[in-house]
């Protein structure tokens, strides 16, 4: 594992490398609110053991990147898709296969839209389709809505945040498998150690797409393989079958009694999949 800070654009980010730079190149994208540690490192070296270079990062206002005061990110989300990009330049590699997971999977179907020529093939985790269409999808359970509408964090506090990440976790994560409560706590302890400023991540609500226009999802070339728990309380299963019918090509793999994210119960299935879909894609 290395660890690299970059400046691809107006902003630091910190990055890390898995595994050896001649094989094919795997760039993560987690979700906004939360720093590279969510792509955790046992679940990396599974794919850099086999045969894949990984490299996660941080993006802004979460970890060691650049972060902004809270409530005023300077930022959009646009910014965040060329982040991407300048992940992939600093590192001088053309194209990689691009995994993203929640708003990840998001920013991954901009790059491919923003970018054909960055992605060499689309893994999304636990996402919904980026830009609208002439369809109604279910909305998040009952349960998330109103752990969503009732919290209250004070996020001066770095103990009431980790409490709050930890309970949000614990609502992501569903009804039908166990909680692995100590190891969400260890995860959301070093993420707020290793945070510049956690209240930061809240910015992460206020951002917008820029205003930039873009073709349906229906011109993504790339090879996409969608993966979705089947007890996702944010985006129920609808939203990754949706995503894969919009997509052309796309393969949809259901994991059963997975909530949203990425349970460690789930690593050796999901870097399996992972693994053959990119196996099968272009990497060159």
């Amino acid at each position: 594992m290395t660890e690299r800070m970059i400046r691809p654009g107006d902003a630091e980010l910190c990055t890390e490398s898995f595994g050896d730079p001649e094989d094919p190149p795997l760039l993560l994208i987690m979700g906004l609110g939360a720093s590279m540690l969510w792509w955790d490192e046992a679940f990396c070296r599974l794919l850099a053991d086999a045969g894949r270079f990984v490299i996660r990062y941080d993006h802004r206002d979460t970890g060691r990147s650049a972060t902004s005061p809270p409530g005023r990110p300077g930022y959009s989300g646009q910014d965040l898709v060329d982040d991407a990009v300048g992940v992939l330049e600093a590192y001088d590699l053309p194209a990689a296969h691009v995994v993203g997971l929640s708003a990840g999977g998001g920013l991954g179907q901009l790059l491919a839209l923003d970018h054909p020529d960055r992605v060499l093939s689309l893994v999304l985790i636990s996402t919904s389709p980026a830009e609208p269409a002439d369809r109604t999808l279910p909305p998040p359970t009952r349960a998330f809505l109103q752990f969503a509408t009732s919290v209250d964090v004070d996020w001066s506090d770095p103990a009431s945040v980790a409490d709050y990440l930890v309970d949000y976790e614990r609502v992501l994560a569903g009804t039908e498998r166990p909680f692995d409560a100590a190891g969400v706590k260890g995860l959301v302890a070093r993420d707020i150690a290793r945070a510049r400023d956690i209240r930061s991540i809240q910015n992460h609500d206020l951002l917008d797409d820029g205003g930039h226009r873009r073709p349906p999802l229906s011109s993504i070339t790339a090879p996409t393989l969608v993966i979705h728990g089947s007890a996702d309380p944010l985006f129920p299963p609808a939203h990754g079958m949706a995503l894969a019918e919009e997509i052309p090509g796309a393969r949809f793999r259901q994991l059963d009694g997975a909530g949203h994210g990425l349970q460690r119960a789930d690593w050796q299935d999901v870097a399996r999949m992972i693994l053959e879909h990119t196996r099968g894609a272009a990497t060159e």
